[in-house]
């Protein structure tokens, strides 16, 4: 899997520490029966992301891949692995975890634009079943969205999701395929190209009817 744009790593880090630190002051403010809200991550609850979030905080390349032949190479066992492993007593708990890692820079063995995704696309599972909103750096938002348009399914992304369409956001300088249009604000289209439908009425074009369908 290619590493990404140089470039851009050098700015990663200051990126997902800041969208970390907004997260935990967004958590702070929850009560339990909201942590246990049903998240835009279809089977995992609030406190489930987070825990995920812990998780993919402490991952580095050498424990990522020795996780994923534990797991069998599958990678939504190895994700509930580490949900089970990183989920506390308590959301205090949980919390309390996500703050210890929120400074770290180790990441598993993929572009490390990845890490923003992550940050974004999981801090949106979180926040919109709550009714948070936050107004996330643009470039981060059209950097996780030019990875995972290019970035196999089954390697986390939504390449095949993406190949008949061509992307154009109407609130930033990106245009992604040459295929059927769909257009709409940047963020909306990441997640649903994400398979997060809670965006799709965000989208215009004549795109807009396959990202409907069942992937």
């Amino acid at each position: 899997m290619a590493m990404g744009n140089p470039e851009h790593g050098r700015d990663v880090w200051p990126i997902v520490h800041a969208e970390r630190a907004a997260l935990i002051h967004d958590l702070e403010g929850l009560d339990d029966k909201q942590w246990e809200r049903p998240s835009l991550c279809e089977g995992w609850t609030v406190h489930d992301v987070v825990a995920h979030l812990v998780d993919s905080a402490r991952a580095t390349r050498l424990g990522f891949v020795v996780g994923l032949a534990r797991a069998r190479f599958d990678f939504h066992r190895q994700n509930a692995h580490g949900v089970a492993r990183e989920r506390g007593p308590s959301p205090l708990e949980t919390l309390a975890r996500l703050r210890q890692v929120a400074s770290r820079t180790s990441t598993p063995p993929a572009p490390l634009d990845s890490r923003i995704v992550e940050q974004v696309v999981h801090g949106e599972d979180i926040r919109r079943p709550l009714g948070l909103t936050r107004s996330y750096p643009q470039d981060a938002v059209v950097r996780a969205l030019r990875l995972q348009a290019h970035t196999p399914v089954s390697f986390g992304g939504a390449k095949e999701v993406v190949a008949p369409l061509r992307l154009t956001a109407t609130d930033a300088d990106v245009s992604i395929g040459d295929g059927m249009e769909v257009t709409g604000p940047a963020l909306s289209l990441l997640l649903t190209i994400m398979g997060r439908r809670v965006a799709l009425n965000d989208l215009e074009g004549q795109g807009v009817g396959s990202l409907r369908q069942p992937t």
